[in-house]
């Protein structure tokens, strides 16, 4: 499993105010959308219901279409006793979610980068076996890739709702789930700690507007959706920094969702 590229460096202030829970996979949906009850500040209302969701209600909404994907890597390898060169290869596990019916997720560049793009990744949806899935197009300088699965091998899972990363606000309550083990999803809550921060790319580039947020993320997460207090998606979950200092902890970091969009639009639109 390749890990969230953690890197360690200081972070001076800032409040970690929420814990993570880990739960069973479950279905259903439910269409009002307001604020979170255990989120630490108060989100402003995204519908006029009356009724609240709990950290709980937009787990069980979301889950379901959060997935567990699969890469068999293939890397070149140079043996200086063989003038042809040879192939590596090994397992990449990460997480992605589902935008649409027509089999199209979104995931990070991390997960599925050296892997065949017809024949080298798989996603397990739900608790049925794992499908396969072709890499549309990657982003690599954003860490985001585009997959998709055939609309026939998907179950009755209801895609996930995308937000409006431009709206995020620092203080912002924000939840992550992720499908790190292809049976269990786990679930993390914090707050949007940073916004427009840059992370080091592949190559030497630069990912710019990241949404940083204090929350603990775990291994496998990579891919996954940042919702937010109406558990609409915000942003891609793409790295982890543990937090040095008197108070040890750890940030996360997403591509905006926004930015995904863009992605998404160019990869189907050309397919």
């Amino acid at each position: 499993m390749k890990p969230l590229r953690p890197l360690v460096f200081a972070v001076v202030g800032g409040l970690v105010v929420a814990g993570a829970f880990l739960a069973l996979g479950v279905t259903g949906r439910r269409s009002t959308q307001t604020v979170v009850q255990e989120a630490p500040v108060a989100a402003q209302p995204v519908t006029s219901s009356s009724q609240r969701l709990t950290l709980h209600n937009l787990y069980e909404r979301n889950a379901p279409g959060v997935l567990f994907i699969s890469a068999q890597e293939r890397r070149p390898v140079r043996d200086p006793f063989e003038p042809n060169e040879g192939k590596s290869q090994g397992v990449s596990t990460g997480s992605g979610f589902l935008l649409n019916r027509s089999g199209d997720i979104i995931t990070t560049y991390d997960v599925v980068d050296g892997a065949d793009a017809d024949d080298g990744v798989s996603v397990q949806i739900g608790d049925g076996p794992a499908v396969r899935a072709v890499v549309l197009g990657t982003e690599p300088s954003e860490d985001l890739a585009v997959l998709k699965v055939a609309p026939t091998s998907l179950p009755d899972v209801a895609p996930l709702q995308l937000g409006d990363s431009t709206t995020v606000r620092v203080g912002d309550p924000a939840l992550a789930i992720a499908n790190p083990f292809g049976s269990e999803r786990t679930l993390s809550s914090g707050i949007v700690s940073a916004l427009q921060t840059e992370l080091p790319g592949p190559g030497g580039t630069t990912i710019s507007n990241v949404i940083m947020t204090q929350m603990p993320v775990y291994p496998g997460s990579s891919g996954g959706p940042l919702l937010d207090a109406g558990g609409r998606v915000i942003g891609v979950n793409s790295q982890m920094r543990t937090v040095s200092g008197r108070v040890p902890g750890q940030v996360a970091f997403a591509i905006p969702i926004d930015t995904a969009k863009e992605l998404v639009a160019r990869v189907v639109a050309g397919h």
